[in-house]
């Protein structure tokens, strides 16, 4: 814990000491952009998703979700709405990739 001093505190040692975004075991990119993307969809709680999902599909296709999500207006749930984003996304790559073939 840390020892509280009596008196006024300069701005540059309240940001010193208070930190945002505290990285634990965020060791590759891919964590910190998935913990990046948890925290702004507001969606704490399912992190490893979103580093799982960093991790596995293309950054285009999660920045096309988030730009989405941003760009929607009075969003319930912005992780649903991400979630859904990305499988229409998916869709989207695997019948050009379908056609390709073809």
């Amino acid at each position: 814990m840390a020892k509280r001093t009596r008196g006024l505190k300069s701005i540059s040692q309240l940001i010193a000491d208070f930190d945002i975004d505290k990285k634990k075991y965020i060791s590759r990119e891919f964590q910190d952009y998935g913990y990046r993307l948890a925290m702004e969809l507001n969606d704490p709680k399912h992190k490893s998703l979103y580093i799982k999902l960093a991790k596995e599909l293309p950054r285009n296709m999660l920045e096309q979700a988030k730009i989405f999500v941003k760009d929607a207006y009075q969003v319930k749930s912005r992780a649903r709405l991400f979630m859904w984003k990305v499988k229409e996304l998916r869709k989207e790559a695997l019948k050009k990739r379908n056609k390709k073939e073809k």
